[in-house]
């Protein structure tokens, strides 16, 4: 079943919420590819959501900084975890494609958007809420 966006995921600024859409499609796109054993596709999906998560926590990270957020750092310690998780399980994943293998990636990647978006973005809702949905510090 793939991930769908929900308002409630939404943290005011169009940048950040328009990013997690787009993270929602990588991860849809990865759960597609694993479940037709398309190997092409799935290093193609995931390379696309690595590259995609570095610029997107980048970007994420001076808006919460600019924005006055006060947990830049803890922010920034979630995302390196992250990454990290993704590589790791990335690289135990090789060629192991069995079903328990699969189902294991996907609820990483499930829990990696929606947990953080749900447990760590959402916190910084009241501080974007002060300005525009617009908002850039770019």
């Amino acid at each position: 079943m793939s991930l769908e966006w929900q308002v409630q995921m939404s943290v005011g600024n169009d940048l950040i919420d328009s990013d997690h859409k787009y993270l929602i499609e990588l991860i849809n796109q990865i759960e597609e590819s694993l479940g037709s054993m398309n190997r092409g596709q799935l290093a193609e999906s995931l390379d696309g959501l690595s590259r995609y998560s570095l610029t997107h926590f980048a970007l994420e990270e001076k808006i919460a900084g600019a924005v006055g957020y006060p947990d830049v750092s803890r922010l920034h310690e979630s995302h390196e975890e992250l990454i990290g998780k993704l590589e790791q399980f990335r690289q135990e994943l090789g060629s192991d494609w069995t079903t328990a293998a699969i189902r294991r990636f996907i609820a990483l990647l499930r829990d990696w958007l929606i947990n953080h978006v749900i447990k760590e973005d959402l916190r910084m809702k009241p501080f974007l809420a002060k300005r525009s949905p617009k908002f850039d510090p770019r």
